[in-house]
């Protein structure tokens, strides 16, 4: 018995799919990809065979999840955010493998972003609308343009942080080591 949501119009091959998921219509899941448990995959989205998803990630609409894609637990992916698997692809010609990209906890990607293929970007760390994440991105950090910029340090709660690096949603203290930002 299932334990998860598919709706009619969806064709969904795998059979590795979390409890209490949803998946909606024009979704397509192919037969070896891995869906974690309270996941919200919304319509016209293709997750491909050699994908894991963790737990309580949200895939809006239109967004297409390649091999090698690695997303952990409470990820946000916005709609039409592009990831890509193959940095000098070919019709017809294949990698012996595919990079690997991996999207670390909490991680919140914005509208229309691209993501090209082998990077890793941080926990809580947020890609704004429109990016194009050409690199690695540290945990804790706001990036956004074209190509990506650091833009400021955030909050796990995704509020900036201020110039002392407190926030002013939650009231956390961080403090910065060695470039990392890390929570007192």
């Amino acid at each position: 018995m299932k334990h998860y949501f598919t709706h009619p119009q969806a064709i969904v091959e795998s059979e590795e799919i979390g409890a209490d998921t949803r998946i909606w219509a024009f979704a397509h899941i192919l037969p070896n990809a891995m869906i974690g448990s309270n996941c919200n995959i919304n319509d016209h989205t293709f997750i491909e065979n050699d994908v894991v998803l963790g737990d309580n990630v949200t895939v809006k609409s239109g967004v297409y999840i390649w091999d090698g894609v690695r997303i952990k637990d409470n990820v946000f992916i916005g709609p039409n955010v592009t990831f890509t698997n193959d940095l000098r692809p070919r019709s017809k010609q294949y990698p012996s493998e595919f990079l690997e990209t991996i999207l670390e906890e909490w991680v919140s990607i914005g509208a229309n972003a691209t993501i090209i293929a082998g990077n890793t970007i941080g926990k809580y760390a947020m890609v704004g609308a429109g990016s194009l994440v050409t690199k690695n991105i540290p945990n804790n950090t706001l990036w956004y343009g074209n190509p990506a910029k650091f833009k400021g340090y955030i909050c796990n709660c995704g509020e900036k942080l201020s110039q002392q690096f407190s926030c002013p949603a939650c009231g956390k203290q961080y403090s910065l080591k060695n470039e990392i930002i890390i929570e007192n």
